[in-house]
């Protein structure tokens, strides 16, 4: 616990609550003689950080250690998984901001933070992610290695150039949906969770592969090892996704709203005797089209996703067309199925001259065999 952990709930009542000893201070006699700092950073298999504050995670990212908690940090060979909360001031304050993206190229997982009502009052996004996100995002982080690799300087235990079949290649994922904003409280978007994608992009990078994930809005941890570009809008999404460029492959994973409001609200709209609002409705940028029709800079393979409610093989096989793509990954999205937000997907795999139906598989099976089958593509240079 810091010392501001300790202004809210006393050691002895968080003791009593989780059955264990509570560790607070770094020169503890009695601590250091028992299990010194050291030993604590290395003995769990991932550090969680909830809630993180501001504070906690600017001092992460400078690699300071003038309490217990942040030398845990700087000094523990495992993950950690911090669950940022705060207002939402703060949250969006460009020293916030660097902080994360530093913490975030540091491999820090990250869980939230949620959009709502704040204790000062205020409304939007600083809120804790709920208890049970936070146990999906350790079971998530949990599931693969937590050990951290050790830089360069460090030689033979230093961490080994990623191997694999897309070792040396660039590949560009988007994930999640859009939030396209009706006023500062309302938006557009799509029910998407982030998973498939986040799974793609975490089978690209244990395939070798550099990869760069630009998301939505989302509530999952980033993969380690990833360079991410966190998103709200449709535009933004392209303006990310085309400064990543060049790359090798190109997978538009992401659920992006088709329409934006053409004017959103500079305040809250309220309810009024003359009834409902009239939203005027402007297409957004077609991603997939752009990238997959481009003249520089256009990637070797471009993926995209058709997720239908009907017609699904000739839907698909419509965009695949359409949008100029090799190869689409089509879901069923329609009433009863658990794509959205589940843990499985069943997919189809449309080319211009082949067709699959894959067996219903986890999503990151579903990602695995993806990227295995783009890599013999890529290989072959369809």
């Amino acid at each position: 616990m810091t010392n501001a952990a300790k202004q809210f709930i006393a050691p002895l009542s968080a003791a009593a609550l989780s059955g264990e000893k509570v560790y607070d201070d770094l020169f503890s006699l009695t601590d250091e003689a028992e299990m010194g700092h050291i030993e604590l950073s290395r003995a769990a298999d991932l550090v969680v950080v909830a809630p993180a504050t501001a504070d906690l995670l600017a001092r992460i990212a400078q690699g300071l250690a003038s309490d217990l908690a942040s030398t845990l940090l700087l000094a523990t060979d495992k993950k950690t998984l911090v669950a940022p909360a705060m207002n939402v001031r703060m949250w969006a304050h460009a020293a916030t901001q660097r902080n994360i993206a530093t913490l975030r190229a540091d491999g820090v997982l990250f869980c939230g933070p949620d959009e709502g009502e704040m204790a000062c009052g205020e409304y939007g996004q600083g809120r804790m992610a709920e208890p049970l996100a936070i146990v999906a995002a350790i079971e998530a982080a949990l599931a693969g290695s937590t050990l951290l690799d050790l830089p360069k300087p460090f030689g033979k235990i230093a961490r080994e150039e990623p191997s694999g079949p897309l070792s040396g290649k660039h590949v560009v994922v988007t994930a999640g949906p859009t939030h396209e904003p009706i006023d500062p409280v309302r938006y557009i978007g799509n029910r998407s969770s982030g998973l498939q994608g986040y799974a793609i992009a975490q089978a690209a990078r244990d395939a070798g592969a550099r990869v760069t994930l630009v998301s939505g809005p989302v509530s999952i941890s980033a993969p380690g090892g990833i360079e991410i570009v966190n998103v709200g809008t449709a535009e933004e999404m392209l303006g990310a996704v085309m400064k990543a460029l060049p790359a090798d492959i190109f997978i538009a994973a992401a659920a992006v709203a088709d329409w934006r409001v053409d004017r959103a609200g500079a305040n809250k709209i309220k309810k009024s005797a003359q009834g409902p609002p009239v939203l005027n409705l402007v297409e957004n940028p077609d991603i997939l089209a752009t990238v997959s029709r481009g003249k520089d800079n256009r990637p070797r393979l471009v993926v995209g996703f058709a997720a239908e409610t009907e017609k699904l093989s000739e839907n698909a096989r419509k965009k695949l067309l359409s949008k100029g793509c090799d190869l689409i990954v089509a879901n069923s999205v329609a009433q009863g199925s658990k794509t959205f937000g589940g843990v499985n997907n069943s997919v189809q795999i449309v080319t211009r001259d082949r067709f699959e139906t894959w067996p219903e598989l986890s999503k990151r099976d579903v990602a695995r065999r993806l990227i295995e089958q783009l890599a013999v593509m890529l290989g072959n240079h369809i």
